[in-house]
């Protein structure tokens, strides 16, 4: 039988979530801020194929972590973007924990006039100090970042 463990906070930003298993290999997650999503795995693992896989979620919340700060450090430096898409490529270890061996961020940056040099250090930005997922991560995992810029006509 399983026990009940409290949190040790320390001052730190406590966030909670919760998953519950629905039928199968299908889970409804739960954020705090009250969101959800759904969790299903493969077909071959039990699963129907109705929501994305964990890793992939984790993958998801890297991209949506570093492209948030990436929009935030341009807008605050007075750039003109009007765009950013982060493309995420990973590559996981063959055997278990297939855990995340390498992932390559790549961002494209949209907007009129933006700066290269902008860019380059929201970018650093973001992967050295500010991204919690990206930093928590690259611990683990070989992390690289890099970017275009594509002028908006």
């Amino acid at each position: 039988m399983g026990r009940s463990v409290k949190p040790v906070t320390n001052g730190a930003r406590l966030m909670k979530a919760r998953v519950k298993w629905v039928e199968q290999a299908l889970f409804l997650g739960e954020s705090g801020s009250g969101h959800a999503v759904v969790i299903d795995g493969p077909p071959e693992g039990g699963g129907r194929n109705l929501g994305m896989r964990p890793m992939e979620l984790l993958l998801l919340g890297l991209g949506g972590c570093t492209a948030y700060d990436v929009v935030q450090i341009l807008r605050k430096g007075r750039q003109p973007v009007r765009d950013c898409v982060v493309e995420l490529t990973a590559q996981r270890a063959e055997t278990v924990p297939k855990v995340f061996t390498h992932i390559h961020v790549h961002f494209v940056v949209m907007g009129r006039g933006l700066s290269e040099t902008a860019v380059a250090r929201a970018v650093s930005l973001s992967a050295e100090k500010y991204c919690s997922a990206s930093i928590m991560l690259g611990r683990a995992v070989e992390i690289h970042h890099d970017f275009e810029i594509r002028e908006e006509t």
